[in-house]
């Protein structure tokens, strides 16, 4: 039966209306077993589960341990056991407040530095270039920066940069007008390759990270030079 091995003779056990064939140790009643404790159930293959219990000394120790861990948590959050999914759910939803008014200003934060940036970008060719870090922004920070700091420059390809946690984040905008000579992919992808990482996306707007912040300035530096050879 589906590759299940049994020997000449085979066990068969009648419980309730269910008839199994078994090559496995019983019990000889279901009162020697004692305490059962489901631990696991899978999927093994299709329309067969696999149950994973417990019983007897271990399902007490079992239960023991989840009661300490409880009252851990409990005292944890400030609360009573009987009252613990109650109060992580306050927990948490605090949480998801918290992230979002972080990320409100975080998203203050680098919209305000990129109005500060607007008077440091240099004219090549007719086209703006803007490089710059930005302090403290992530990955959604600097794409709302990016499309405003489009809006506003026009004609433009910009890099902007920031470091989180370890690890650069990194975003490329180019204007319709300037794609056929710079591509946002190209153009993130030399800052990237220089501080361990890779990116890519659309013409206009493409993103990458890296794990080597140390090297960010110095391939900041070089897209000038990058730039005014594509121009």
């Amino acid at each position: 039966m589906f590759g299940e091995k049994y020997g000449d003779v085979v066990r068969v056990l009648n419980i309730g209306s269910s008839i199994e064939l078994c090559g496995g140790t019983h019990a000889k009643r279901t009162g020697d077993i004692g305490l059962f404790k489901i631990v696991a159930e899978t999927g093994v293959a299709a329309g067969v589960r696999r149950v994973e219990a417990v019983t007897g000394e271990a399902a007490y120790a079992l239960i023991n341990r989840q009661a300490d861990e409880l009252q851990q948590v409990a005292a944890a959050v400030k609360a009573k056991p009987q009252e613990v999914v109650a109060r992580v759910g306050q927990v948490l939803d605090n949480v998801k407040s918290l992230e979002k008014e972080l990320a409100a200003l975080k998203s203050k934060l680098a919209t305000a530095q990129g109005d500060e940036l607007l008077t440091q970008a240099q004219e090549i060719n007719g086209v703006k270039l803007l490089v710059a870090q930005l302090e403290g922004a992530d990955a959604a920070a600097l794409r709302e920066t990016m499309d405003k700091l489009k809006d506003k420059l026009h004609s433009a390809a910009i890099v902007l940069a920031s470091v989180s946690d370890g690890k650069v984040n990194l975003i490329a905008g180019v204007t319709d007008d300037t794609i056929a000579k710079v591509k946002a992919g190209d153009l993130v992808n030399f800052v990237a390759l220089q501080v361990g990482g890779k990116g890519g996306g659309r013409p206009g707007m493409a993103q990458a990270g890296g794990t080597q912040p140390e090297n960010l300035v110095t391939a900041l530096s070089g897209v000038v030079d990058w730039v005014k050879a594509k121009l």
